[in-house]
């Protein structure tokens, strides 16, 4: 099954949010509670019931006035993620033949190890059942042949889904149309992102978009090499005792000492 790959041309976004609504609908996701905090930003942030937020940053402009620039912001679905990486439960986290990342909430403990590890701060744990919760790319629904359900409703065409190859190649041909501010964000990070932006300025200028996006050095020495020498050191263990116990058989009390009954 060939990768598949979100675009996000975020010249095309009007902050209508109906990717943002549609996620919650698709999943079963409930409503936030929320409060006029001076920005049309709502809710604030990503959480465990809110998988896919539209950002809003202003922008100062040269005339002295502002802009906003929008921003659908939600797990990129890391080639190397991080979060599977540091996931101390085998199959708690996992990458989906066409690329998702998807986290099942029945072996998930809670740990919050995904949540250290993601470069993007995008895993949320719900205090109540002590699960974490992210976008799964609608994988539920691409392995049918469907579409994401924000890509299904979002009508200004900021959101297409498609083959990695042919994403990747529209995600250039934009920028190059959108001018020489324009960049393609996602598929040169972390082995490659399966959500992937075409950003028409400057990626510092859009609030909360990680620059230079890693993996942290502590989750790299621990998958890589401490749990490796770890598991090393109990088989080196194990086998010295199996070894020990064939040649010179089990332990005995010593002759001579305190004996009992």
């Amino acid at each position: 099954m060939e990768e598949k790959i979100m675009l996000v041309d975020v010249s095309k976004c009007t902050a209508c949010r109906a990717c943002q609504v549609a996620c919650k609908q698709w999943n079963r996701l409930p409503a936030e509670k929320t409060e006029q905090r001076g920005t049309h930003q709502n809710p604030p942030d990503l959480t465990w019931a809110t998988w896919n937020l539209i950002r809003f940053t202003e922008v100062p402009t040269k005339e002295g006035n502002m802009k906003w620039l929008f921003r659908r912001d939600a797990c990129l679905h890391c080639t190397d993620a991080g979060c599977i990486r540091a996931c101390p439960v085998p199959g708690a986290i996992f990458r989906t033949p066409q690329g998702a990342v998807v986290i099942n909430q029945e072996l998930c403990i809670g740990c919050k190890m995904c949540v250290n590890a993601c470069p993007f701060e995008v895993p949320r744990i719900n205090a109540e059942t002590n699960r974490a919760y992210k976008c799964t790319l609608c994988w539920d629904r691409t392995s049918r042949g469907l579409i994401p359900a924000c890509v299904k409703a979002c009508a200004m065409g900021t959101l297409t889904f498609g083959n990695k190859g042919e994403m990747i190649q529209r995600a250039y041909a934009r920028a190059k149309v959108l001018g020489e501010k324009a960049s393609v964000y996602g598929d040169k990070y972390v082995d490659g992102t399966h959500v992937i932006y075409v950003l028409p300025e400057n990626a510092r200028l859009y609030k909360k978009l990680t620059i230079n996006p890693s993996i942290p050095l502590s989750v790299v020495l621990w998958k890589d090499v401490l749990k490796p020498l770890s598991v090393l050191a109990i088989g080196a263990t194990l086998v010295g005792t199996f070894f020990h116990y064939i040649i010179k058989g089990p332990k005995r009390p010593e002759e001579g000492g305190n004996q009992h009954g």
